[in-house]
């Protein structure tokens, strides 16, 4: 099956959705703010704006809900939008209320010269490229461009060459965090931004997470929205619709320390914070809570170690903000292999977070998920694969249990359980 991404700017493009070569997965905007997305089958196109109407009526009435401190913003994890305003007068204030939707949607103006942003690659030469040729315009610029190398054969300094403005590091030491450490290091800005080299970012990423440090002094770290760059292929396709992508939240909401207490049951999700392909710190906080824990993420356990430092900063008592006007897309994997591939990793470094988390904090829940809340996962998703008869979703679920059962090693290390993350200039 064919599908396309269309992004569509309903201020002047609601005439009509119009019908293409197969399925849609259309990201609906106001301006640069983005509202929400669906996906539509080839047969329910083109659609006519009569059906459009209500549809962006609704998406930019939970905006002006979400974003109106007068109407209950911002919103904490939990908290919804919609019952904030009566389906029956979305239509009058979502488009009578002009002035308020079209502040929203004007880019931010923000000069992020205090920012820095790191790239971390290994070994994806083509993949970097198009990552720094959209940083490169980004309006206004950010203060700088670190990309780290984390190749052993210098792979990444020849593309580096090609745009003067990016400043150069090579760390040989195999490990995404040991890479992201050395990016920190290297870097001069007091906000620290962090995108994939999979990833193109929107023009106005790094002036929408200056704009929110600057807004909001108490915010530790700024998270935002990732969206697929590309749907060409079954393995992006699964990845995005039948695995959640990295979030589908068109809305912004606010962590604190609160969200950890009202989990601590169950396990705090702190996943649902955002994505490591758009993230950004205060520099401030690695001195308060340590770097990035560099027996975490690619190239050492599997993944997790961006949210298992924001759960490092709730339980601290500091604050993360979803922001999903900072936006980048991102390339997905397009073959099957390596989807499944990356399906192991993560549930294996995800059991490898729990085992810190309790550690670190003294929260057993995170053990708990391990050993009750995942088998009960895998056992309504094997039912599930049965009832539906979804070979797909039978081979990603067995990656899953395979990574599941990798990671139950980090129980039974002592050494590497009682390693901690540490702070700059230690």
């Amino acid at each position: 099956m064919n599908w396309q991404v269309i992004h569509l700017d309903v201020r002047s493009d609601l005439a009509h959705l119009a019908a293409g070569d197969g399925a849609a997965f259309v990201v609906f905007w106001w301006g640069s703010l983005p509202l929400g997305a669906r996906r539509y089958a080839a047969r329910e196109l083109p659609l006519p704006p009569g059906r459009l109407l209500p549809l962006c009526s609704q998406l930019v009435a939970q905006q002006l809900a979400a974003r109106l401190p007068e109407l209950g913003a911002p919103l904490k994890p939990g908290g919804d939008a919609e019952p904030v305003i009566r389906l029956s007068t979305q239509t009058a204030i979502a488009f009578t209320q002009h002035s308020a939707i079209d502040q929203m949607a004007v880019g931010s103006v923000e000069i992020p010269d205090d920012l820095s942003v790191v790239v971390c690659t290994r070994d994806r030469p083509r993949e970097l490229h198009g990552c720094l040729r959209s940083l490169g315009g980004q309006r206004p610029a950010p203060l700088e461009v670190v990309v780290v190398d984390n190749s052993e054969q210098r792979s990444a300094q020849p593309i580096c060459e090609a745009f003067p403005e990016v400043r150069y590091v090579h760390e040989p030491r195999p490990g995404l965090s040991i890479a992201r450490n050395a990016g920190i290091a290297a870097s001069r800005g007091g906000v620290i931004a962090f995108t994939d080299d999979d990833v193109e970012v929107h023009a106005g990423w790094s002036a929408e997470l200056a704009r929110m440090f600057r807004a909001q002094p108490e915010i530790d770290a700024v998270t935002g929205l990732v969206l697929p760059s590309s749907l060409a292929t079954r393995a992006q396709r699964f990845f995005q619709f039948d695995m959640g992508g990295f979030g589908s939240s068109f809305l912004p909401l606010r962590f604190d320390k609160s969200f950890i207490e009202e989990q601590l049951p169950h396990g705090p999700q702190v996943w649902r914070i955002g994505a490591g392909a758009n993230m950004a710190f205060r520099r401030s906080v690695f001195a308060r809570v340590g770097l990035f824990d560099e027996r975490l993420g690619a190239g050492a356990s599997g993944c997790s170690e961006d949210s298992e430092l924001w759960y490092r900063i709730l339980a601290s008592g500091g604050c993360c903000f979803y922001e999903p006007r900072a936006v980048v897309f991102h390339h997905h994997r397009a073959a099957w292999d390596d989807l499944l591939r990356q399906t192991r990793a993560y549930m294996k470094g995800h059991v490898s977070a729990l085992v810190v988390q309790s550690d670190r904090h003294g929260h057993r829940s995170n053990l708990q998920r391990i050993v009750r809340a995942l088998p009960l996962y895998f056992s309504r998703m094997a039912i599930d694969v049965m009832r539906r008869g979804s070979k797909e979703r039978g081979s990603v679920l067995a990656r899953e249990v395979i990574g599941w059962a990798a990671g139950l090693q980090y129980l039974v290390r002592p050494g590497w359980r009682r390693r901690m993350a540490v702070r700059p200039g230690k």
